[in-house]
């Protein structure tokens, strides 16, 4: 009779599949490629196997998960969980064994190879203007407001009934010209906010001096709620189909950014107290989740927003614990798909503003797309998943240390060189002395577009009837493309690409003055790379750039300038939508995208500098491609 069987997905690497019954997760975690540290011999003494078991439907894998699919605890486990008061949940990998189908989520302690995440603070002037003043006064028993009046000149201000009564040198901290909303005793002479991007696989939250625009800190971390799904869809899913899920990922991602203001704070050596002003931006499924809104309309065509326009809240109503009156604002989402984020990278690049065309490109796990100028912008999103940042790629993980990121291949002999994350030199030169540990999203937009250079995989993505692979790393461990691997690269960029080419259409235009790649992954993309693989659209590589993360410097713009908020609050009711799920040329355009670099597009710009195998497309196909879009942009 043959053994029973468990399936099991790891968490967030994506790793998942199936492990004989009565296996402990830490040998399922080896078996899988699962990142899972222990330093102990499985012994249950270091703890850095310990795991969290997620409970509930997960419908993107087609398992219940819950805590009694694993054995019960013994007598190592329990004396290790009371000597180090585990939380409840959690389980130590060396020690359960599983009995059943499992989602296991494993902690950032408990990765060996930790995510590198690179949503840094862009360096950029930004005209400080804002929302909080300070001002020094003297208070007598008159009040703050008749001191400020006469000190000040500052009429018609009301006080927040929780800034305390103070006598003597104080301070009044002031929102927006209006309200008091502190009064702290002596000269304080600096107050601080947090502009904070909720990425569906990171969070960044960068502390800045309000008076002065300076980043002071900057603290980043897993989204935890890739535990109940990789994708925003998932999630959504997630929510769906589990009494409290929404609820469930709130609170998860609450918490994780309460961490990360405590992080900054302690970074700068600064009180929590002394931050009143949060601004938060990201898409509208992460948008929703952190306000407590229901995202499943989101998740539904006409896919409608629960919430039009800006939000502002009290930041202890959404579990920041900052100043007493601390606010947060988060700018509007555009429409279902394209959210607060998208908003927070065109107030950074600002296409409203000249005339240039300019497509911006968030490229993430839902693309979002921005394509204009001061005449009108256009914004559409795209389902890529997570397979172009590594997920669900057989050999690959996060951005990390080991983490494969450049891949160049000889096209006379086939064989690759790369570089890694954590060493400056190439595989082929004398200094190289990494060991590579999978490879992320960069390199394998790197490894498709050069093996297709090569003539190592066809236009149509598919291997020659000799291989079903490809090596780029064949020492231990293993490295390789696999055909399921290509196949999962091409739905992604076909998907970016065909809500590129929708806008174009819309747009009237057949190019673009200038492609902007945002992001914390985007900006790693190699502009020529992007293009041989079909990503984006054809064009001068020497106009395709990269924002860095756009969303977040659009953050602390809206952190440090009061105007700009009304700004983007007036751009985005100008921005005109298109929903690429109803949109009858998307399929059109995604078969076509899926070729590589494009079925029909013969990309010459591309071509003059890289040599690319041709698709064999029929030439009637070419020109009735030709005339439909004529017919539809006339």
């Amino acid at each position: 009779m043959p053994e029973p069987s468990c399936r099991i997905v790891f968490t967030p690497s994506g790793r998942q599949g199936t492990v004989a019954y009565n296996t402990t997760i830490l040998a399922a975690a080896r078996e899988l490629g699962a990142d899972l540290g222990s330093i102990c011999g499985g012994r249950a003494r270091c703890g850095r196997c310990r795991v969290h078991v997620e409970t509930g439907a997960f419908a993107k894998h087609g398992i219940s998960s819950a805590a009694d699919h694993l054995s019960e605890t013994e007598v190592d486990e329990r004396g290790y969980a009371a000597r180090r008061k585990m939380p409840t949940g959690d389980r130590l990998g060396c020690q359960a064994r599983i009995v059943g189908d499992l989602v296991i989520d494993v902690p950032i302690e408990s990765q060996q190879h930790k995510q590198i995440i690179r949503k840094r603070a862009e360096v950029r002037a930004i005209e400080i203007d804002p929302v909080l003043t300070l001002h020094d006064v003297d208070l007598d028993d008159s009040g703050v407001l008749n001191a400020l009046a006469a000190q000040w000149g500052m009429q018609d201000l009301t006080l927040d009934t929780a800034a305390p009564s103070v006598i003597g040198p104080a301070t009044a901290v002031v929102r927006d010209a209006q309200v008091v909303i502190d009064v702290r005793p002596g000269i304080v002479e600096r107050a601080y906010g947090l502009a904070v991007d909720i990425g569906s696989t990171t969070l960044a939250a960068h502390l800045v001096d309000l008076g002065n625009g300076d980043v002071l800190a900057t603290a980043s971390a897993m989204n935890p709620q890739i535990r109940f799904g990789e994708d925003v869809m998932s999630r959504v899913s997630y929510a769906m189909t589990n009494d409290g899920g929404a609820d469930a990922m709130m609170d998860a991602v609450r918490v994780s950014l309460d961490q990360l203001a405590g992080d900054a704070v302690r970074q700068a050596d600064v009180r929590r107290g002394d931050v009143y002003e949060v601004v938060i931006v990201g898409n509208p499924i992460m948008h929703h989740i952190f306000l407590g809104l229901d995202p499943v309309p989101l998740g539904l065509s006409p896919f409608r927003l629960q919430a039009e326009g800006a939000v502002e809240r009290a930041a202890a109503e959404l579990g920041l614990s900052l100043a007493p009156n601390a606010r947060v604002y988060l700018p509007p989402c555009i429409e279902g798909h394209v959210g607060a984020d998208a908003a927070a990278m065109v107030l950074s690049e600002g296409p409203h503003l000249g005339d240039e065309t300019v497509l911006l490109i968030d490229v993430g796990t839902n693309a979002e797309i921005v394509l204009g100028n001061r005449h009108r912008l256009l914004a559409a999103s795209s389902p890529t998943g997570p397979a172009l940042e590594g997920a669900q790629i057989s050999s690959g993980q996060r951005a990390a240390p080991g983490a494969i990121e450049r891949v160049r291949i000889d096209p006379e002999t086939g064989v690759a060189r790369f570089r890694v994350i954590g060493c400056d030199f190439w595989s082929d030169e004398a200094g190289f002395d990494a060991t590579p540990t999978g490879i992320c999203g960069s390199g394998i937009i790197e490894a498709v577009a050069e093996m297709a250079a090569a003539g190592i995989i066809k236009p149509d993505g598919g291997f020659p009837a000799a291989g079903t692979d490809f090596q780029i790393h064949p020492g231990e461990p293993a490295i390789v493309i696999t055909q399921q691997d290509v196949r999962a690269v091409q739905l992604a960029k076909g998907a970016l690409h065909a809500g590129a080419r929708l806008l174009l259409d819309r747009f009237g235009v057949a190019a673009v003055d200038r492609v902007v790649l945002a992001g914390a992954f985007g900006s790693q993309i190699a502009p020529v790379h992007a293009m041989a693989l079909g990503l984006i659209p054809d064009g001068d590589p020497d106009k395709v750039s990269s924002a860095g993360n756009a969303a977040g410097t659009g953050a602390r713009i809206a952190l440090l300038n009061k105007a700009a908020r009304r700004e983007i609050e007036v751009v985005v009711q100008g921005i005109e939508r298109v929903e690429t799920a109803t949109e009858p040329d998307f399929q059109t355009y995604f078969v076509d995208a899926m070729a590589i670099p494009h079925a029909t597009d013969p990309y010459t710009n591309l071509r003059a500098i890289m040599a690319m195998p041709l698709h064999q497309v029929a030439e009637g196909r070419r020109r009735a491609s030709r005339r439909g879009r004529a017919g539809r942009n006339s």
